[in-house]
C-alpha cells in the first residue's frame, strides 16, 4: 500500500513535473537567472551545492566558465572543487597544482574573457574560481579534501592531537589563507570560504590501500573540532562540511553522528552508487525510495539514509543530499521484462570508465525509458544496455521530498556530467529556493 508520505510527494512532482517540461520564454530565463545571481549565498534557505573536478580541464574540456555559461552557477550557493590531497606526511597539498594555479588560462575559456598574463602568480581553477565569484557575489567556494582515490592517509594524520593540529594547520595555510606553494604567501586567498571533509571512509572499507583503524571514527571527530577551531580562528565566517556514506554499517564504523553534526555548518549524504556495475545484477544508482522489488538483503534508498542519520541525531536541516549527474550502467542484460534486477555480464562501455556514463551523454542514448514514482528511481534498457540514472523530472521529486523531509538542501557530483543548459542543476532549483 502506498505510504501517505509518498502520497505527497506523487502530487508535489506532478506539479514539479509541469515546471521542468515546459520551457520559459528567453526572457524569463534571463530574469530567473538574474534572481537567482542576486539572491545565491547564505540567505538561501536551501544548500545548491555541486562539485568542480579539478581534472575537468584536461580530457572532459570543462571549464570555471562553463559553470557560469551553462547557467548553474547562478542556481548554486556553494561549489565544492575536488580534490584536496592529504599526502603521506600528514599534511594538505596539492593534487595539481598546474590545474590548480600553474596553467595560465587564455580568454576563450576564463569567466571573464581575459587570458592570464604572463608573470601572474594565481593562474589555473583557482584564479577562475575567484573571477566567478566576484561576478556571483554571495557564490561559496569550498576546497573538499580527500576522494575516493585520496584518502589512504587521513587515518595517519589524524592519530594523535599532535597529528590532527598539523594537519588542521596545514589545510588552513593553504587552502584559506593562500600560502600556495611556490608563491608569495597569500597568493590564493579569497578563493576558498571553507573546506569539505572528503574521507572516504574512516573505520571501513574505500579504495584498496587506504588506512583504517578502528580508532577513526572517535578520531575523525577530534580532527574535526580541531579543524574546525582553527579555522574560525583564522576567519570566523569559513564553513565545515563533510561527505558522508550511505551504508548503515559505514555510518556506524566511521562517525559519531551527533557529536559530528554539531562541529559542521553542514553534511552531504551520499544518495548515489547505491548499486552500480560491480555486481552481477541491475539494480537503481540512486532510488528514492526502496524498492518493493529489490531482492537484495541490504535494502538501499536516500530515504533510508536519510532516517539512518536522524535516528543517530543528526538535525534534518544539516543534512544535504547527494544526486548523480551520472548513471550507473550493465551489458549483457538478460531480461524479458524492463531489465531491472536482472542478472547482467559486467559494466556497460561509456565514455571515462566502464559502467558510469554522463547524464549529458545518456539522455540521447537510445533505448526504452522507465519510471517509477514510488521508488523515485529512472532507467534506460535496450534489450542488452541497462542505464539507472537520475533526470529532471527524478531531481524534481527528490527535490520536493527535501522540502517536505524540511532537509538542508541538494549536492550533485558533478557539474561536468550535467548537460550545457544545466537541465539539472536547474530542475533542483526550482524546487529548492
Amino acid at each position: 500500500m502506498r505510504r501517505p508520505f509518498q502520497h505527497l510527494l506523487t502530487a508535489a512532482l506532478a506539479v514539479g513535473l509541469a515546471a521542468v517540461a515546459v520551457p520559459a520564454p528567453a526572457s524569463a530565463d534571463r530574469a530567473d537567472t538574474a534572481s537567482a545571481s542576486a539572491a545565491t549565498g547564505g540567505g538561501d534557505r536551501y544548500k545548491r551545492v555541486g562539485y568542480f573536478i579539478q581534472w575537468g580541464v584536461y580530457g572532459r574540456n570543462f571549464h570555471v566558465k562553463d559553470v557560469d555559461t551553462s547557467g548553474a552557477a547562478a542556481k548554486l550557493t556553494h561549489i565544492n572543487y575536488a580534490f584536496g590531497n592529504v599526502n603521506a606526511e600528514g599534511v594538505c597539498d596539492s593534487f595539481d597544482a598546474w590545474a590548480d594555479w600553474q596553467r595560465p588560462v587564455p580568454a576563450e575559456q576564463s569567466v571573464d574573457g581575459v587570458a592570464d598574463p604572463a608573470g601572474q602568480e594565481l593562474n589555473g581553477n583557482l584564479n577562475q574560481l575567484k573571477k566567478l565569484k566576484a561576478k556571483h557575489p554571495g557564490l561559496k567556494v569550498l576546497i573538499s579534501l580527500g576522494g575516493w582515490t585520496g584518502s589512504k592517509y587521513f587515518s595517519d594524520a589524524v592519530v594523535t592531537p599532535e597529528s590532527r593540529a598539523r594537519l588542521a594547520a596545514s589545510c588552513v595555510d593553504l587552502w584559506l589563507k593562500g600560502d600556495l606553494t611556490g608563491q608569495t604567501a597569500g597568493t590564493g586567498a579569497g578563493v576558498f570560504d571553507g573546506i569539505d571533509l572528503d574521507w572516504e571512509w574512516p573505520g571501513s572499507d574505500g579504495a584498496p590501500g587506504n588506512v583504517i583503524r578502528p580508532e577513526d571514527r572517535r578520531n575523525f571527530t577530534l580532527f574535526t573540532a580541531e579543524l574546525r577551531r582553527q579555522m574560525k580562528a583564522f576567519d570566523a565566517r569559513s564553513e565545515l562540511t563533510a561527505f558522508l556514506p550511505a551504508a548503515a554499517a559505514k555510518i556506524d564504523a566511521g562517525f559519531e553522528v551527533r557529536e559530528v553534526f554539531k562541529l559542521l555548518d553542514f553534511a552531504t549524504i551520499q544518495g548515489y552508487d547505491l548499486h552500480g556495475s560491480w555486481e552481477n545484477r541491475t539494480g537503481h544508482n540512486g532510488n528514492l525510495f526502496t524498492d518493493r522489488r529489490d531482492p537484495n538483503p541490504v535494502k538501499y534508498s536516500v530515504d533510508t539514509t536519510v532516517r539512518d542519520y536522524i535516528s543517530r541525531g543528526a538535525p534534518a536541516r544539516k543534512i544535504v543530499v547527494g544526486v548523480p549527474a551520472y548513471g550507473q550502467g550493465w551489458t549483457g542484460v538478460t531480461s524479458t521484462g524492463n531489465g531491472l534486477w536482472a542478472p547482467a555480464a559486467g559494466p556497460a562501455p561509456a565514455t571515462w570508465a566502464p559502467g558510469t556514463e554522463d547524464y549529458k551523454i545518456l539522455v540521447d542514448k537510445p533505448g526504452r525509458r522507465y519510471r517509477d514514482l514510488l521508488t523515485g528511481a529512472n532507467w534506460l534498457y535496450d534489450g542488452n544496455e541497462f542505464w539507472s540514472y537520475d533526470d529532471p523530472a527524478t531531481l524534481v521529486e527528490k527535490a520536493a521530498y527535501i522540502r517536505l523531509k524540511g532537509l538542508g538542501g541538494s549536492m550533485m557530483w558533478s557539474l561536468d556530467q550535467d548537460d550545457a543548459k544545466a537541465s539539472l542543476t536547474s530542475a533542483l532549483y526550482k524546487v529548492l529556493r
